[in-house]
């Protein structure tokens, strides 16, 4: 099995796409392609002027990744600016903003792009068990037990709130079940 998705969080998407020198001689033949993590990279280091630890925050990457995004980045913008090249702004692994969430069938809790839940709706499922038992975790930060309770997906109004509250209060009656009849299982 691959390696899970680590999605770089981007909070502002650009409005202007492409960028063209002028007198380019074919201007689809000379392009670097910058993707959307790497511009937000570049908008919050060197535009907001943020210290790298809190646009790897920001991003919801590690400072090591978020230097290579940067690095990238630059490389491709200064090529483009010494060899006359133009600049196309697509792709990536980004996402507005990732959602905890967890698994009662199996109890696997992982990050998941918003925008892939929302597409998936109710038909999203455990990518390991495929159980379709999927609630919002909100109260998990994968790797970093001190921000426990900030998952920034689902915190007022998780688009998921029904599936949530019936899928919780039927794992509550599952296990208030148990409770009262151990020899049932």
């Amino acid at each position: 099995m691959g390696r899970p998705i680590k999605w770089r969080r981007v909070s502002q998407m650009p409005e202007v796409l492409e960028f063209q020198p002028v007198g380019a001689a074919d201007p689809a033949m000379l392009v670097n392609v910058l993707l959307i993590e790497e511009l937000e990279a570049v908008r919050l280091k060197d535009l907001e002027g943020l210290e790298q630890e809190a646009c790897a925050d920001q991003m919801q990457v590690s400072r090591p990744t978020f230097q290579r995004i940067l690095m990238n980045a630059r490389q491709k913008i200064a090529d483009s600016l010494v060899h006359g090249k133009g600049i196309r702004i697509e792709g990536g692994t980004f996402t507005r903003n990732v959602c905890p969430v967890h698994c009662l069938a199996c109890g696997k809790i992982w990050v998941e792009s918003i925008e892939i839940l929302r597409q998936e709706k109710s038909h999203y499922h455990c990518p390991d068990c495929g159980s379709g038992r999927i609630v919002c975790a909100p109260d998990f930060e994968p790797g970093n037990p001190r921000r426990q309770g900030q998952g920034a997906g689902c915190r007022r109004n998780c688009w998921r709130k029904a599936l949530n509250e019936q899928l919780s209060q039927e794992e509550s009656e599952v296990q208030d079940h148990a409770a009262n009849h151990p020899s049932d299982g």
